[in-house]
């Protein structure tokens, strides 16, 4: 089986454990320990979480500022809009934010949560039914 782990660094591994679990990823104890833990997603996708430290002996590059810039945006598709709001609003109680409000696309309606490091996620739904020949 093919399977996709993102590695994110983020500052407070445990505030943010706690943030993803909000989201609705469960944690892969296989894979934590006090610098790292595995949230996953499906059983193809896991975020791995890690602290500064842990994160820069896997590059030799200077971590990015997320907070202030994009380093990448990371979709979550799901079954409907009503889950989409769900897991934004989760988040949001968790102390994410949104910056920017809901896309509506006619076929695909999106909305954006930030975690604690500024790791930008689209939470989306797309009825295929609705999808245009070309967009």
């Amino acid at each position: 089986m093919k399977q996709i782990f993102i590695n994110l660094a983020v500052k407070d591994v445990e505030r943010s454990m706690d943030f993803y679990i909000n989201l609705g990823f469960t944690v892969n104890p296989q894979f934590c320990d006090d610098h790292a833990k595995c949230m996953v997603w499906s059983d193809a996708i896991f975020v791995m979480i890690m602290s500064h430290e842990k994160f820069a002996t896997f590059t030799k590059k200077p971590i990015a500022d997320t907070k202030n810039h994009i380093a990448g945006l990371f979709a979550l598709s799901v079954e409907s809009i009503d889950k989409v709001n769900e897991i934004v609003e989760n988040g949001l109680h968790a102390g994410g934010t949104e910056p920017m409000p809901m896309t509506d696309y006619g076929f695909m309606q999106l909305r954006k949560i930030e975690d604690y490091d500024g790791h930008t996620w689209e939470v989306f739904f797309m009825d295929m039914t609705k999808l245009p020949n070309r967009i």
